[in-house]
């Protein structure tokens, strides 16, 4: 079962929950992560059950997620998860253009490889712990070459999100107009970034006004 940090370190920064079957793995995460500034590791588990398990009573700010892993799909517990309303920064060494694109619309925070710099690591979590999309350069051209897909694969309520964000409306803002949590609507941003292949709010509401998109916003 799940190691977890001790209760001083998790509410220091970044909270992050490690989801990778390799125990290697996991402890080489943990022993960057607990020292990084910013950053406390919240657990670890080492699959899907166990991490939607440690995600709903630990409520880590991130899951830093494998995709691989033994018994379920690592894209199902991915959707689980931002279904539930908690951020993901997927983590993997599966290159396939394909799984990347489905992670991105299933509502991932980004996308990055193990082959990552450690220090490139930290600051990604960082990044993505603040709300920014997080894509390693092969993830970014993978969406690219699906973007009309992923765009068109907005739901009603993530519209109604964007053109909140095209208006210059915090989360806190849009939560009330909306009569959701703020954490519903952090997940609904980060759902929305990762479609729209963008990087943070400001290229989101860019794109709104240029494409639209926010024009039917309530329409379904």
């Amino acid at each position: 079962m799940s190691e977890l940090a001790s209760e001083s370190a998790s509410t220091a920064g970044v909270r992050v929950l490690i989801v990778d079957d390799h125990p290697v793995v996991r402890q080489g995460l943990r022993s960057l992560l607990d020292v990084a500034d910013g950053i406390s590791v919240a657990g670890d588990a080492a699959d899907g059950h166990q991490a939607l398990a440690l995600a709903s009573s630990l409520c880590p700010d991130l899951v830093l997620l494998d995709l691989k892993l033994p018994g379920t799909d690592g894209t199902v517990v991915l959707t689980q998860l931002v279904a539930a309303g908690h951020r993901v920064l997927v983590l993997t060494s599966a290159t396939d253009p394909a799984r990347t694109r489905q992670a991105v619309r299933a509502g991932a925070a980004g996308v990055l490889y193990k082959d990552i710099d450690p220090d490139a690591l930290v600051r990604a979590i960082l990044a993505a712990g603040d709300g920014n999309l997080l894509l390693a350069p092969e993830a970014a051209a993978a969406v690219a070459d699906g973007g009309s897909r992923t765009r068109d694969s907005l739901t009603a309520r993530e519209r109604e999100v964007l053109a909140l964000i095209a208006e210059g409306k915090s989360n806190r803002e849009i939560a009330r107009c909306l009569r959701v949590s703020e954490k519903t609507v952090k997940a609904h941003v980060s759902s929305v970034l990762a479609k729209l292949g963008v990087q943070d709010r400001t290229q989101a509401a860019v794109y709104a006004v240029r494409h639209g998109a926010g024009a039917n916003a309530s329409s379904g």
